[in-house]
């Protein structure tokens, strides 16, 4: 365990001015605070915050952040309070140790969700102040290195997945390699300790067998580098036992097969000595293509620069080499620790770029509605290696690998994302779904009119953009499911002489013991309640069950016929609740068995929270459909949209022969529809069956694409298909 003066003197070493006094009081008051308490090893509990400010100070932290260590579990685990350090240390170190502290104060009942809600509220901590992360993170590697002292092996291995899932992500977001990596492999030793010791043992092979090769190696390139009179500093460096494992998985091969293993690092003074030895390993070496990254000129979000570079190298071998200033090594190794700067009564000071994933964060913890919804998403944005694309300024946006146009849109602004109709990439316009990779340029296209669609998430990647069109997707689905619980309510209060009031919907209200006269209609809407339920409750100022008998009755008057007879013209004048042409995938949806379009007889199915189904009358769904109770009589708006378009399903047989298929869709474009998909169902030597999904207007333009078909010489037959 470090002692007293020993922190005092590794913080002095670099801080030559430091308050003693202020560190001493923190160190005493933490020691008494704490007093018999003992950890899972047996050590004095003390010894865990004085561990956590010693690691702290070896990132070269500010006063403040050493203090906070100390401090960090007092108000947790002992009497003192918030209060006590605010009057003896200040505003700023009682922030600071509320926002390391406050992580634990919650208790829920699933550890996942728990583990959600931290998250949570570790984001909200550190986005006011980066050293509350960096506090936890030292907090969390000192309880990785002593985890072996808990006897609890679920307890073990839950603590080593949170540091595998989240805090190891989070260390390298904020450039600190060193941490990232013993937070990995500590997990690693825990979660898959047979995985480890079995890499363990081919690095132990690896060492008898071929130590004398990295000093060949080594000593071979400070040749090289010292005949063109280049000073600099070459080490070798091991990947850890994870980072080696992790790398046989993603590309599926064996030890024996990987060349990096061992990666070799040149340090130099200036950023032009870092090309100017590139420029030498090129010249003496082959390089190895495909393995060259300029991180210099294009930074990581989270502050790393280098150059990296695989040759053939000395002995034959090849090399993995990385190429940097001394700056950049302290960065690489400890991120925003590494080049701190602190302003007394200012708190720290951000570079913009390199916390713009922390902002993303926030906005996305915005667009979320639950905890565990924010880590799903924060998981996808740090869990993934990057592109770099441009902006037609120039301007550098990091993304995940595989991400989309709609990805870049969202990264540009959520604004951007929301009304994107078409991207260009290097000039050429593609589908938003196009995956974007390093060195794109990426043009956005916008429109006023244009939002998010339901179906753009099913290709993002980030987090961001996933939460944003999920949030667009709820608030669209809430306000159709509010408007079509009011439609619904006011035809039933008409079937029953009731007045659709204020008064009485509060009513219904208090009877069905709602919150809100708005979530009285969302419910409705949603199909929980049906708008009868709530009228008859109202008529007899009870809640009652509808019977059997008045559900067939229900059915019966609805379509005016009897239902075995359903296929036969309606007589009488139907009161329908008016649909318009809705976002595919919201409250009220068509469906994809009769797919029906404006001039078709329609029928709602109400499904429980889902909202409502729109199928054809005479649909084979409809016909078969046991619960009459859920059946809503709809019909077409008088006010759809002339833009609006939906799809219909066309049966075509043709000749099989030279541009049969060509006539057939040159048809369709003729007659202004617009094909959405094609499938081919049967091929003879004679004939081509095929499935033809046509964006129309409504029965008419439909009919008459149709028509249009059958004076193709080639077309045998088309027609509906349903």
């Amino acid at each position: 365990m470090i002692h007293q003066f020993e922190l005092i003197q590794k913080l002095k070493s670099y801080m030559p001015e430091v308050d003693e006094e202020s560190i001493n009081k923190a160190y005493v008051f933490a020691m008494k605070a704490h007093g018999t308490q003992v950890r899972a090893s047996g050590d004095p509990y003390f010894s865990h915050p004085l561990e956590v400010a010693g690691i702290l100070t070896d990132m070269r932290m500010d006063p403040a952040s050493i203090i906070t260590a100390l401090l960090h579990d007092t108000v947790e685990d002992t009497l003192a309070t918030l209060e006590d350090i605010q009057k003896l240390f200040g505003d700023e170190i009682m922030h600071l140790v509320d926002g390391v502290t406050k992580l634990s104060r919650i208790e829920l009942q699933s550890e996942e969700t728990k583990q959600a809600e931290n998250f949570r509220k570790l984001v909200l901590a550190m986005s006011s102040d980066i050293r509350v992360l960096i506090v936890k993170l030292a907090d969390r590697l000192h309880n990785m290195r002593t985890l072996h002292y808990v006897k609890d092996n679920a307890k073990q291995r839950r603590i080593a997945r949170e540091t595998m899932e989240i805090y190891a992500p989070l260390a390298e977001r904020i450039g600190m390699q060193g941490v990232k990596d013993e937070l990995e492999d500590l997990s690693f030793a825990m979660l898959n300790p047979e995985a480890r010791e079995s890499v363990l043992s081919r690095l132990r092979y690896l060492h008898e067998t071929s130590e004398n090769q990295v000093e060949t190696i080594l000593f071979e390139m400070r040749k090289v580098l010292d005949k063109n009179n280049v000073k600099a500093s070459i080490t070798g460096r091991e990947k850890t036992p994870f980072s080696i494992w992790r790398k046989m998985h993603m590309k599926n091969v064996a030890f024996e097969q990987l060349s990096d293993i061992m990666a070799f690092r040149i340090v130099v003074e200036e950023i032009p000595d870092c090309y100017q030895v590139l420029g030498v390993l090129h010249g003496e070496y082959s390089l190895m293509p495909g393995r060259f990254k300029d991180y210099i000129s294009t930074p990581k979000t989270n502050g790393y620069k280098s150059l990296h570079t695989s040759v053939i190298g000395p002995l034959n071998q090849r090399v993995e080499i990385q190429i940097r200033t001394k700056d950049m090594h302290s960065v690489a190794e400890l991120g925003v620790a590494a080049h701190w700067q602190y302003k007394q009564g200012s708190g720290s000071r951000h570079d913009g770029r390199q916390y713009a994933w922390l902002r993303g964060l926030l906005e996305i913890l915005e667009q979320t509605a639950n905890p565990e919804e924010f880590l799903e998403h924060t998981k996808l944005e740090m869990f993934s290696d990057q592109v770099f694309c441009f902006t037609p300024k120039g301007d550098v946006i990091p993304l995940p690998r595989g991400a989309t146009c709609i990805d870049f849109a969202y990264a540009l602004h959520s604004d951007i994302g929301d009304h994107t109709v078409a991207a260009r990439i290097n000039g050429r316009q593609v589908p938003l779904r196009t995956v974007l990779h390093n060195g794109d340029q990426i043009e956005i296209i916008t429109s006023k009119t244009q939002s998010p669609s339901p179906t753009w998430e099913r290709f993002v990647v980030t987090g961001k953009a996933r939460a944003r069109i999920r949030r667009f997707t709820r608030q669209q689905q809430k306000n159709q499911f509010f408007e079509l619980g009011k439609s619904l309510l006011h035809k039933a209060f008409a079937k029953e002489n009731i007045d659709y009031t204020e008064g009485n919907l509060k009513r219904a209200q208090e009877i069905f013991h709602f919150s809100s006269v708005d979530d009285l209609i969302l419910d409705v809407g949603q199909g929980n309640h049906s708008g009868k339920d709530i009228a008859h409750a109202l008529a007899t100022d009870t809640k009652t069950v509808i019977s059997a008998e008045s559900l067939d009755e229900a059915i019966e008057h609805k379509f005016d016929t009897p239902h075995e007879d359903v296929k036969s013209p309606r007589k009488k004048k139907r009161t329908t609740l008016s649909i318009n042409g809705l976002i595919p995938g919201m409250a009220v949806h068509y469906a994809a068995c009769c797919h029906p379009i404006p001039g078709d007889d329609i029928v709602g199915l109400v499904i429980t929270g889902k909202g409502v189904t729109i199928h054809t009358f005479d649909c084979d769904h409809v016909l078969n459909f046991h619960e009459p109770e859920r059946l809503l009589d709809v019909s077409w708006s008088h006010t759809l949209d002339e833009k609006a378009r939906f799809v219909s399903r066309v049966h075509v047989t043709f000749v099989n022969k030279a541009g049969s298929l060509a006539s057939t869709t040159t048809m369709i474009s003729k007659q202004g529809g617009n094909i959405a998909n094609l499938k081919v169902t049967h091929r003879t030597p004679e004939f081509w069956d095929v499935f033809i999904d046509i964006e129309v207007r409504d029965q008419e333009h439909l009919d008459s694409i149709i028509a249009g078909l059958r004076t193709v010489p080639i077309v045998a037959q088309a027609e509906r298909s349903k």
